[in-house]
Order: structure tokens, then C-alpha cells, then sequence
């Protein structure tokens, strides 16, 4: 269904040390939607993405993946259940290959015990054979095969961006958190980038949430956007609609 609504956020303000870092913020992402959040510096942004993802508790609000609260539950748990992320300092194994990175994130798919891999079952290599044909896949899809033996820290800085949400894919996650993914890039870069998150949506059916200060980047590919201003949001609407918002060319002009 075109308008099931796979994450949502509501009245979600958190506090730090007396400070409302975050005021009443609302969103829902539909199925399949490529939504931007966006704001100067120091809006907020990251803070709700940490929310999200379960780093942050709220002081007050609530989230819900699938219709199912998950205030509560811990980051790990919010990846079982479908949330997954990157991070604007790449995080990845650098002493690790491409393919290990990738095979890393999806073991939880594998799906046996210490008998079956001491004694090296059925069980064992159908889950091995499943794994590595899913990881081969998302390598294919997002053009890194051929760096599947080299070491992520060797990687140009454009593909270790890659790698990031190649691993985010291994976790069969229905929505991904993109936090500034073309921080560092340049424009050769960045419009490449552009095109893999189309392709990622378009090819793993996948639901995505990003935060990006290349505004080029932003309104080239969302169709939705919400905007944030001194944690609260100020505007959302399509890319056109936020181009032309008064409040927006205000925020972010200091006007």
C-alpha cells in the first residue's frame, strides 16, 4: 500500500541539561518515500536522528516503526526490527575487506548453530550460500564487486560512502537513516551519490530518511522535505514548496 506510514515520530521534544535541543517534532514517512531533513546548523537534525535510532531516549513523544511503538527499545533491537543508519563519520572495519564489511552487517541471517558449524551441516553451508549470495547482490547493485577484496580503508572516499549503505542494506532494513551522506564528496561524487540512493530504493524496495546540506543533493531527490530550525520544524512540503518558503530563506539566511 502506496500510503502504509513505516516510521513515524510524535511530539518528540528532549532536553539536555536545561536546554529543549528538540521541540515538538512530527513526521511520517511513508512506504518507499525518499524524505530530506533539513536546517542549518545545530537545528537538530542529528539529535533526531539519534532518537530514531534509539541513542537518544525522548523526554516526552513516542516512535514508531510499522505502527509498533519503539520508544523503548534499545539501537540494536530497532535494526532487528527494520531501522538502520549511517553515520557522517564513516564507520567501517578499514582493517577489513569490501566483502567482509558487507557479510559483517548481514550475519544475522545466518541461521545455525555451534553443531552445524563445527561439524559443518547442510544447515550451515545453505545459510553460508544464502549469506554470501545476498552480500554479492547488494555489491553488484551498488558497483563494488570488483573491490570486494580490498581492504575499506583503501577505498576512494566516494565508495567507502558506498560501503556505508551497502552495509546498511545487509540488515534487510525497511527504512535507512542517511546522515550527510555527501559530506567530503565532490561534485562528480555527490551526483554519482545521487544516483545510488535512487537505485537503492528502486531495487531493495527500501524506505529512506536523509539529513544532507547540499541542497542540490536534497531537492534533486526527495519528494518530501521537512525543515528544521532551532529544533523545531518550521516548514515540510515538496522540494518546490520549500525553495519558495519565506520562513525557509529566512532560517537559513539569518534574515
Amino acid at each position: 500500500m502506496a500510503d502504509k506510514i513505516i516510521l513515524e515520530a510524535s511530539n518528540i521534544s528532549i532536553m539536555f541539561g536545561g536546554l529543549k535541543a528538540v521541540n515538538n517534532f512530527n513526521i511520517k514517512i511513508k512506504e518507499n518515500e525518499l524524505v530530506g531533513l533539513i536546517g542549518p546548523n545545530g537545528a537538530g537534525k542529528t539529535t533526531i536522528f539519534n532518537i530514531l535510532t534509539g541513542v537518544y531516549k525522548p523526554t516526552t513523544g513516542k516512535v514508531f516503526l510499522d505502527e509498533n511503538d519503539i520508544t523503548n527499545l534499545p539501537s540494536y533491537k530497532r535494526v532487528e526490527k527494520g531501522i538502520t543508519r549511517t553515520f557522517q563519520n564513516i564507520r567501517l572495519f578499514k582493517k577489513m575487506s569490501v566483502l567482509d564489511n558487507v557479510k559483517t552487517a548481514a550475519s544475522r541471517d545466518l541461521h545455525y548453530n555451534v553443531f552445524d558449524s563445527i561439524f559443518r551441516t547442510k544447515r550451515f553451508w545453505n545459510s553460508e550460500k544464502a549469506v554470501d549470495e545476498k552480500v554479492e547482490q547488494i555489491l553488484e547493485i551498488l558497483g563494488l564487486k570488483e573491490y570486494s577484496e580490498e581492504l575499506a580503508n583503501n577505498l576512494p572516499y566516494g565508495m567507502q560512502r558506498k560501503l556505508e549503505i551497502a552495509r546498511a542494506l545487509a540488515t534487510n532494513p525497511k527504512i535507512i537513516l542517511l546522515d550527510e551522506p555527501a559530506a567530503g564528496m565532490n561534485p562528480i561524487e555527490t551526483e554519482e551519490l545521487m544516483n545510488t540512493i535512487s537505485l537503492v530504493r528502486k531495487k531493495f524496495n527500501v524506505t529512506i530518511l536523509l539529513i544532507e546540506h547540499d541542497m542540490k543533493l536534497v531537492m534533486g531527490i526527495c519528494e518530501w522535505i521537512t525543515v528544521l530550525s532551532f529544533g523545531e520544524v518550521i516548514a515540510t512540503g515538496t522540494p518546490d514548496e520549500i525553495k519558495n518558503n519565506p520562513e525557509v530563506i529566512s532560517a537559513y539566511l539569518g534574515e
